[in-house]
């Protein structure tokens, strides 16, 4: 019997450790989307990472340049809007948010964040028909650099 009351025990606390860790694995998913207000690709693109479970917070701006300046993205890796999570990390343009969610559960200590240069058809956002151009998703390193995180090749 006494047994059976430590194994009940241990399985609550398993269940409550598991249950923290959801919830606060759910709060790590909050980001505020510096955006123009007049760009509907931005909302599509919050509309999708909603859609997975993401808390998208907006905030227009007349001119991204200063946001995209203090984050340390080079233009040649600029789109539309920068999304920057609690941690302060970075995604800039059109990232997957299955792309998002991995590198957030992932130890990446030089890195700034993930960016899709460009606003290429068919990332999230940007859908239109049937079309759609392959891309790469990039990650951004602290030194300037980046490579490819992601190869995207098809819807």
């Amino acid at each position: 019997m006494k047994h059976k009351i430590l194994i009940l025990i241990f399985l609550s606390l398993s269940f409550s450790l598991a249950s923290t860790k959801l919830e606060s694995l759910e709060k790590d998913l909050s980001l505020i989307v510096h955006k123009t207000a007049t760009c509907g690709c931005c909302k599509k693109w919050m509309k999708h990472l909603d859609s997975l479970g993401f808390e998208t917070s907006p905030e227009d701006h007349q001119n991204l340049l200063p946001i995209k300046e203090k984050y340390g993205i080079k233009p040649e890796y600029g789109s539309c809007h920068t999304a920057v999570s609690k941690e302060g990390y970075v995604f800039e343009g059109h990232v997957p948010g299955e792309y998002i969610s991995q590198f957030l559960a992932e130890n990446n200590p030089n890195a700034i964040g993930l960016s899709v240069p460009g606003m290429p058809m068919g990332s999230p956002g940007m859908e239109v028909g049937d079309k759609f151009t392959p891309y790469d998703v990039l990650i951004l390193y602290k030194d300037g650099t980046s490579e490819i995180y992601a190869e995207v090749r098809k819807k």
